[in-house]
């Protein structure tokens, strides 16, 4: 795996696609910065070494040149982050692009327009990924959470540089951090799967198999394997044409030697509500009226101990409804237990829309091992995919 560390940057021009598709409010101010924190430490690398650094990304899902996707709003955060003055050019490609990469200077630094101002970006155009590499001398791929796409300045580019090419420090701590959790993590390893849905982590779940020892289920899937085994589930979520399926993986994992851990108990509430009226009921007798929202006492000294036990922790989805107050104390709890084992030693990757929201709004992130910048990314390894955008470094 080719790295920036195997290259010095010298009087060189860093090509740097990073992933800089960060929020912005109604005054086109950056509202959370993480995605630039995380990049910053290869700029860094580039700049210290002596080169110059040009960021290419894309920002939203711009239905041509839109100004509230304009990549010119984040020019005064960047700056702030990497203690540098950013150079902006308002294009990504033609002659002004061009000009403004070749008068860069060792140590400074230019952010292009927003890449996705071209259609060609999306559609991995060869003939856009080619006027994209004129600008620089060494191609650094550090956007993982675009690596699940074949687009011109992820994936296409990276044949214009068949020897300068590399990841930068972000991109090659993800693959870390997944293969950690797929091929070379210390045993027990436990994957925490929570979430709504038991079909959008049916190819995980399959893929993993071979790999845990420990599979802990939550959240809102919970209810269909609960069913698939005869149990009450009032009006609890539920997948009823999954309900072979679950039953299906529950007889896989046993014949595999993983140990499944489902919830016992729950908070169950007469509505889907934060102020609805709530109690604790076994997982498998939920009446009619009553809907399971997070995960019971019982349930989490369960799961508690098992994390205690794992030296390898994945965690992909909340155990409950953890943005409704009443019903976060689940995912809370998960995340202390997930703490704990890591402060004990353990390696732990959360990853995943869901998870990575509740891991950073409740303090969690500097109390696990790795956080993925990357969700669709994240999932796609999980279900053991090559990514295009990691394919086009490797190769």
């Amino acid at each position: 795996m080719k790295t920036i560390n195997d290259f010095n940057f010298e009087e060189k021009k860093a090509l740097i696609r990073v992933d800089f598709n960060v929020p912005l409010n109604e005054k086109f101010e950056v509202t959370d910065d993480t995605r630039i924190q995380a990049a910053k430490s290869t700029i860094i690398k580039v700049l210290e070494d002596g080169g110059s650094a040009i960021l290419m990304s894309h920002l939203g899902r711009p239905k041509g040149v839109q100004d509230e996707f304009s990549l010119r709003h984040i020019v005064e955060k960047v700056s702030e982050v990497l203690g540098v003055q950013v150079k902006f050019v308002a294009n990504c490609v033609g002659q002004e692009v061009e000009d403004a990469a070749a008068n860069l200077e060792p140590g400074e630094v230019l952010l292009l327009e927003n890449l996705r101002f071209h259609p060609q970006e999306t559609a991995g155009d060869f003939g856009f990924a080619q006027q994209l590499s004129k600008l620089g001398d060494i191609y650094v791929n550090d956007a993982f959470g675009t690596a699940h796409r074949a687009h011109a300045s992820t994936t296409i580019i990276a044949q214009f540089f068949p020897e300068k090419k590399c990841f930068g420090s972000l991109l090659a701590k993800e693959i870390e951090s997944i293969d950690k959790v797929l091929s070379s993590g210390e045993k027990p390893i436990t994957a925490v799967l929570g979430g709504s849905k038991v079909s959008s982590k049916i190819t995980i779940i399959e893929n993993i198999l071979d790999k845990v020892d420990h599979l802990i289920i939550g959240g809102g899937m919970t209810y269909t394997f609960i069913k698939a085994k005869g149990g009450q589930i009032g009006d609890s979520i539920c997948e009823d044409d999954k309900q072979e399926l679950a039953l299906e993986i529950l007889k896989k994992a046993k014949e595999k030697g993983v140990e499944i851990h489902l919830p016992v108990d729950v908070i169950g509430a007469d509505a889907f509500d934060n102020d609805a009226n709530t109690d604790v009921i076994d997982v498998d007798m939920i009446p009619n009226g009553w809907q399971g929202l997070d995960a019971g006492p019982k349930t989490l000294k369960n799961f508690h101990d098992v994390i205690l036990k794992s030296k390898t922790i994945l965690w992909n989805g909340p155990l409950g409804v953890f943005e409704m107050e009443n019903f976060a104390n689940g995912t809370i709890t998960l995340g202390h237990s997930i703490a704990e084992a890591t402060e004990n030693g353990a390696f732990s990757l959360v990853g995943g829309g869901d998870s990575v929201a509740a891991v950073k709004q409740f303090g969690f992130g500097d109390k696990v091992s790795y956080v993925s910048t990357g969700g669709g990314a994240m999932l796609e390894s999980l279900e053991g995919k090559t990514l295009p955008g990691i394919a086009a470094i490797e190769n």
